[in-house]
């Protein structure tokens, strides 16, 4: 197990490059100067270019990539032009709330999912079609219609939940739980319909093998049988769509922060990109894609324990 940790993670040194390189470049591509964005409609052009001096915007691509890195593998990943504050600080305020949402979406998306495959596989006929047409439903669907029809039911019509989603849990863990009970539910509801799909394919496979067979003729309970047997072998396909799902969850997450009012890394990408603040969006995507590495290689660690022949000799 730990090869395969030590090989997932030296694979994550040239991606992490990679997409600290495209970043880099995608945003310098944007029309306009940072500067301009920074000073208004009424700045001059001595001052725009007195502002680029002093944020180092005069200086060659080439030459601000190089520095870029270097401070980057020191941790410093540079100060933001809207807010002078260390990009690490502002990206690190936002980060728990996207956190909590990708995964309270996640535990909706896993325990929906796998509850509802598992019981498509063991009851064929009314109720397997049944959660079919549910899952088509929740695949069609995006994300932030369900966000704005759970929003307009349960907390403006019935004032069961709050209007503005977040609160630190730090602050307040009830009011914290209460606030991602929506959030949860219309980022995972999407993802539970392709993990119910994945798993319901895996248990009727894993139930129609021989051994199922056997263990019903020794006389093993028909629950244990799915629950202790069935169910453990399906979940290795089941992890192998997990990671996707995450992947998916965490580019929708920052859709779902616009309707609930989350005050996480999506809204300050947005924000970030419309006023140009370069160093926000090159930290913040960086600092995503060790997310989702890092949630990779947690699903990768599972998939090895759940099945050895993966690992790495």
């Amino acid at each position: 197990m730990k090869k395969l940790i030590a090989y997932r993670l030296v694979l994550a040194l040239p991606q992490l490059a990679l997409v600290s390189l495209l970043v880099f470049s995608l945003t310098y591509l944007i029309p306009g100067s940072p500067a301009a964005a920074i000073l208004g409609v009424r700045a001059t052009p001595e001052a725009i270019a007195q502002v680029e001096e002093r944020l180092g915007l005069d200086q060659p691509a080439l030459q601000r990539l190089g520095e870029w890195f270097a401070n980057a593998l020191g941790g410093d990943l540079g100060v933001s032009f809207a807010s002078s504050l260390p990009v690490t600080d502002v990206i690190l305020d936002r980060m728990p709330a996207t956190l909590s949402l990708v995964l309270g979406g996640i535990v909706v998306a896993l325990v929906f999912g796998v509850a509802m495959g598992v019981l498509a596989a063991t009851r064929p006929g009314a109720t397997d079609r049944a959660i079919a047409g549910a899952t088509s439903v929740g695949l069609a669907v995006p994300e932030f219609w369900f966000g704005l029809v759970l929003s307009l039911l349960f907390a403006v019509q019935l004032g069961w939940a709050p209007i503005v989603a977040y609160t630190p849990f730090t602050e307040d863990p009830a009011g914290w739980l209460q606030g991602m009970i929506l959030p949860s539910l219309s980022l995972g509801i999407g993802a539970g319909a392709l993990i119910a799909r994945q798993t319901r394919a895996a248990m009727t496979e894993a139930l129609a093998a021989p051994y199922i067979d056997t263990l019903t003729a020794a006389g093993v309970p028909h629950r244990r049988i799915v629950l202790r047997y069935a169910l453990k072998n399906a979940m290795v396909p089941v992890l192998a769509s997990t990671g996707l799902t995450l992947r998916i969850l965490i580019g929708s997450s920052f859709v779902v922060e616009q309707i609930f009012a989350f005050p996480g890394l999506g809204h300050l990408l947005l924000t970030s990109v419309i006023g140009k603040d370069f160093p926000v969006i090159q930290g913040g995507v960086l600092l995503i894609a060790c997310l989702v590495i890092a949630m990779n290689l947690l699903i990768d660690v599972s998939y090895g324990l759940l099945n050895p022949k993966v690992r790495p000799q």
